[in-house]
């Protein structure tokens, strides 16, 4: 059933990415006037698809996030999308090694350690997930679901838990701590894969990353139809709810008058009127003056600091041969190789990690020797370290399956040029970029806090997405979505209610539980 539209909350929503569906979502069910404009053809940003085959995440982590976005507005999220648990985490090979599963249990994932490398790697992995634990649960609350972090609260809530120092161990890298967390060179090579989750090296991210291990511990999650099926979810509930959503709407300027937002403008001319803006795309497009010289102010920190990596992603279907694949699988390089030196002096690495994602085989049953869905992922540098060069589509193919026909794995036929996307075609989808998958490097101690929030300096613009706070990812882009509502519902009440109950910290004690209420079902 539609609510009830109150005119003076007219939102527009640029982009429907997941925060961007994730900021409509609660706002549409309170009541707010909500118009989602998409420049392309289909919702879901980069949760998009190629031939019927995802081009971008491929699961669900942190369920909690997506259970209580839905829970917020009255619904219940496996009412309106199916989800396969994964027994299997990750299947991971080496060049002579292989395969070791990781398992959604640590028990489990523990003795498939000490069988693949043996007793002393059994106790290194248990310290090490011990470690990842306190980390996720230690930062969850004051860093990711925290609208605006900032280092002076973080500083006294390490010092209300000591133990979270030496956890985080501040002075060194994610490599470095692997180093010395593992004897075997292949765990450190599998656990360092996690900066690459948020666009980051292990040589340079700090050590703190080691928490997305435990993101990833706590379950995974595959959605039938892909994870498009679930912006689609988003943006079917939206509408039903009274919003309106309109694709191939590409927003040319954001206009700005003395008292803030006042509308947009689409590349056709066309004006709509609005009280509040959500950007839900990079930044960085802000600050480049994509849209629009008034706007141009903000997110100037994503100029100054360095972009994370970008990806070759090939979608395609084929016939496999004959490798016992399962929905995740990871075949590393050598593990005295290191793709990450390259890729930092902006080169495609020559013997790169791959991630490949067997589509079906994490939706239960499927018929040998069909053709199947795929997707595989190489780590590249942005446009802003590399320019885009002609060969590059050679030079990622060269790379990719004569290094996968030596783990023994060939498809029938193998794809060719439209089943690439490389970090030209990323900065063309979303303008700004530079081909960046994640938006700011993770790179540095305090990467963190560096991102843009959801308010900007600008009365009634907000920022949404993956290049937002809390950064890249699904669950964390869609959390980003959560604070922006929290804002603009905390706004409109501010504005609404008279001065004189305000709070000594500035907010109203009505907007103070608003907020608050939505903070708390969506975890924000």
């Amino acid at each position: 059933m539609k609510n009830p539209r109150h005119s003076s909350d007219r939102v527009i929503v640029i982009g429907s990415g997941i925060g961007g569906l994730a900021t409509a979502l609660p706002l549409v069910h309170r009541g707010f006037d909500v118009t989602i404009l998409e420049r392309h053809a289909t919702v879901g940003g980069k949760m998009r698809q190629v031939d019927g085959v995802d081009a971008g995440p491929t699961v669900l982590t942190m369920l909690d996030v997506f259970e209580d976005m839905f829970a917020d507005a009255g619904e219940a999220l496996t009412d309106h999308v199916s989800l396969v648990p994964q027994d299997i985490l990750a299947r991971h090979w080496w060049p002579d090694d292989g395969p070791l599963d990781l398992f959604p249990d640590q028990d489990r994932s523990a003795d498939a350690i000490g069988r693949f490398v043996g007793a002393s790697a059994k106790a290194e992995f248990i310290a090490f997930s011990n470690r990842a634990k306190r980390l996720f649960e230690g930062f969850r609350d004051p860093m990711m679901r925290e609208a605006e972090p900032r280092i002076g609260r973080l500083a006294s809530h390490v010092m209300r838990h000591p133990h979270l120092i030496r956890d985080m161990a501040p002075t060194k890298t994610l490599k470095q701590l692997l180093t010395s967390s593992f004897t075997d060179p292949r765990l450190r090579q599998l656990f360092g894969r996690y900066a690459t989750y948020v666009g980051g090296s292990p040589d340079r991210s700090p050590a703190l990353l080691s928490l997305i291990w435990e993101a990833e511990a706590q379950g995974v999650w595959c959605v039938k139809g892909g994870m498009h099926a679930l912006a689609c979810a988003l943006a079917k509930l939206i509408e039903t709810k009274g919003g309106t959503i309109r694709t191939g709407a590409h927003v040319a300027s954001i206009d700005v008058g003395t008292n803030g937002v006042t509308g947009v403008v689409l590349e056709t001319g066309e004006r709509l009127s609005a009280d509040r803006v959500v950007f839900n795309g990079d930044p960085r497009a802000l600050a480049l003056g994509l849209l629009g010289e008034t706007t141009k102010t903000e997110a100037q920190i994503t100029t100054k600091r360095a972009r994370s990596h970008s990806a070759n992603v090939w979608s395609f279907k084929a016939v496999p041969s004959d490798v016992p694949l399962v929905h995740h699988n990871l075949f590393f390089c050598d593990p005295t190789k290191n793709e990450f030196e390259e890729i930092a002096k902006g080169d495609i690495p020559t013997e790169p990690t791959l991630y490949l994602c067997a589509e079906d085989r994490g939706l239960g049953a499927f018929p040998p020797g069909a053709e199947e869905r795929f997707e595989i992922i190489m780590n590249t540098p942005p446009l802003t370290e590399r320019a885009a060069h002609p060969e590059d589509f050679e030079i990622c193919h060269t790379r990719t399956f004569p290094a996968l026909r030596r783990f023994g794995l060939t498809f029938s036929p193998e794809p060719g040029p439209a089943a690439l996307t490389m970090a030209k075609s990323f900065d063309a989808l979303f303008p700004g970029s530079a081909g960046s998958l994640y938006g700011q490097t993770p790179h540095g101690m305090t990467a963190a806090l560096e991102r843009p929030t959801a308010r900007t300096k600008i009365k009634g613009l907000y920022l949404a997405g993956g290049g937002t706070h809390p950064g890249a990812g699904v669950p964390m882009a869609a959390l980003s979505g959560r604070h922006a509502a929290a804002a603009i519902v905390t706004d409109r009440t501010s504005t609404s209610r008279s001065q004189k109950t305000a709070t000594p910290g500035g907010m109203s004690m009505a907007s103070r539980t608003t907020a608050n209420a939505l903070s708390r079902s969506s975890g924000s």
